[in-house]
């Protein structure tokens, strides 16, 4: 049993250097994909992430906001899944919250940019692994 899991998981997740996101398809399938890591996080609950409003994910969280990230520590080999939903934000508020110098080169005309969206990860479960065994938890 871990002693404090938003400590251990928190620090696993601040450290990877890739995350994973999976949606569902149109045919109830997962889809995954590689992202940049969450500009935010707050504990192990929520998680911001950048994206192109025109990209493929964001019409599948707009049809079904089931989704599910993945982070791993690839020299300890353990990860973490938090299973949640995902909401497509496109407000001011919320872009300029995870706005950063240089991402310019991806929204070219800024934080108004209409291609550039938030993507917002709320997780209520998860699944901790380590030492060749498996942790089921509830996320608070």
């Amino acid at each position: 049993m871990m002693k404090d899991k938003e400590k251990t998981i928190g620090n696993l997740i601040d450290k990877a250097n890739v995350a994973f996101i999976a949606s569902v398809d149109e045919d109830g399938f997962p889809n995954m994909k590689a992202m940049l890591v969450p500009r935010i996080r707050k504990g192990i609950k929520t998680f911001y992430f950048t994206t192109n409003t025109s990209s493929i994910r964001v019409r599948q969280y707009l049809s079904n906001d089931k989704a599910s990230i993945y982070f791993y520590d690839k020299r300890f080999y353990r990860g973490v899944i938090l299973v949640g939903n995902m909401e497509v934000l496109t407000d001011k508020e919320n872009k300029e919250l995870i706005w950063r110098e240089g991402d310019e080169m991806y929204y070219p005309k800024g934080v108004t940019d209409e291609d550039y969206a938030v993507l917002r990860f709320r997780a209520f479960k998860g699944r901790y692994y380590r030492n060749f065994s498996s942790e089921d938890f509830i996320v608070e």
